[in-house]
């Protein structure tokens, strides 16, 4: 009896050890378990549970290479910078500045009641403005901002291969802030002009320059928004964009994901002096209206109303969805002539309605001066009209 009692527990135990060492095998290597238990027994052993996933998380097959040339995303820009860089040109205009010096009283009171007084000879200096440009033409035109050469006695252009030429004004608008100039120069590459498919906002933009003068930098952006008005000027339909643009950009290309021109780079955003990322380019088909009148003209010729306008929507009660308020009329000028007053709201030219400010001043003038227009809008509360013949745009004077 007592040697059945010894046995079962040696079998006891011996259970016991086996139980608690496949427990650890478990634990250590679950798979070890799998392989041992189909060695033994593969007649018996059960298939693997299989892992369900739903389509969306479902990872993507890697495509093969027919696949990723057929792809529609685009994964590097090499190709649009390569087409667009040989156009873009750094400019350095050599200017005089004169300085004068001022006599300041030292008590701020005094500085209110007496104004600072001039001693002195004017003195020059010479100072260097950096900008950037593009090669829109075979035969050397190269656009530009206006306020990188204006002013300058002499410019310099370097080219992409190194070369630098002299280059010569053939004119400039203030307006819109672009100036054209020609160089002499072999085998120059000009820029292709996207001027087919319209721009829209979220585009993938690239903004080429010469920051700082560091050389030639690409920045990456989209398209933020378009026709941004930033009040210095009459004529304004910015493309705004985060494409970073810094001193020395200014008048390089903004180009699409094709390397074509679709803005010429010009202004940033800069609350308290920080450039926080926001900037503007002058929209293509605005650079080649003004660069086909500069190279024909010299200048750019407008036609002009003669009257400063607000949009309607600035009234309170109008009544009105579109149209323009006349707040000022220049002495002698068209509109005066025509006997249109201040306060007058126009809401027609030629018969088509007038959308806004913006709309009137780009349709006024793309008109030739002489042409005669018929207007007509609401005055008292009372329908008019009256026809305005067009006279040219006084030219806007640079600011030295």
């Amino acid at each position: 009896m007592r040697t059945v009692y010894r046995i079962s527990i040696f079998v006891a135990q011996c259970i016991t050890l086996g139980l608690a060492a496949a427990f650890i095998a478990t634990i250590i290597s679950p798979s070890l378990v799998g392989r041992l238990r189909q060695a033994v027994s593969p007649a018996t052993a059960q298939p693997p549970a299989l892992v369900t996933q739903s389509a969306p998380e479902r990872a993507a097959p890697m495509p093969n290479e027919n696949e990723r040339e057929n792809e529609t995303i685009t994964v590097s820009y090499s190709s649009a910078v390569a087409r667009a860089a040989p156009s873009v040109v750094n400019i350095y205009a050599n200017k005089v500045v004169t300085q004068q010096q001022y006599l300041v009283p030292s008590n701020p009171a005094f500085q209110r009641m007496f104004p600072a007084i001039a001693y002195g000879a004017p003195t020059k200096r010479p100072t260097q403005s950096l900008g950037s440009g593009v090669i829109v033409s075979a035969d050397g035109y190269v656009v530009t901002n206006n306020h990188v050469i204006q002013g300058a006695e002499e410019i310099a252009v370097v080219l992409y291969d190194g070369r630098v030429v002299n280059a010569r004004v053939i004119g400039g608008d203030a307006e819109t802030d672009l100036a054209v100039l020609q160089i002499d120069a072999p085998n120059l590459p000009s820029i292709t002009i996207a001027d087919k498919d319209p721009l829209n906002v979220g585009d993938v933009v690239l903004a080429i320059g010469n920051p700082f003068g560091i050389g030639r930098t690409v920045t990456m952006g989209i398209v933020s928004a378009l026709g941004r008005q930033l009040n210095k000027s009459v004529y304004e339909d910015f493309i705004q964009t985060d494409a970073n643009i810094n001193r020395g950009n200014s008048g390089g290309a903004l180009v699409n994901a094709y390397g074509e021109l679709v803005g010429i780079n010009s202004d940033v955003l800069t609350p308290g002096g920080q450039n926080v990322g926001i900037s503007f380019a002058i929209p293509v088909a605005t650079a080649k209206s003004v660069l086909e009148q500069i190279v024909a003209h010299g200048k750019v010729i407008r036609g002009w109303i003669g009257a400063e306008y607000a949009d309607v929507n600035s009234l309170q009660n109008s009544g009105l969805t579109h149209g323009v308020v006349i707040i000022g009329i220049y002495e002698n000028g068209p509109a005066a002539k025509a006997g249109l007053l201040g306060g007058d709201i126009l809401t027609t030219l030629d018969g088509d309605p007038i959308a806004n400010q913006l709309e009137l001043r780009n349709k006024e003038a793309a008109m030739t001066p002489g042409t005669t227009v018929k207007l007509g809008g609401t005055r008292n509360g009372k329908d008019f009209s009256l026809s305005v013949t067009l006279a040219e745009r006084p030219q806007r004077q640079n600011n030295s």
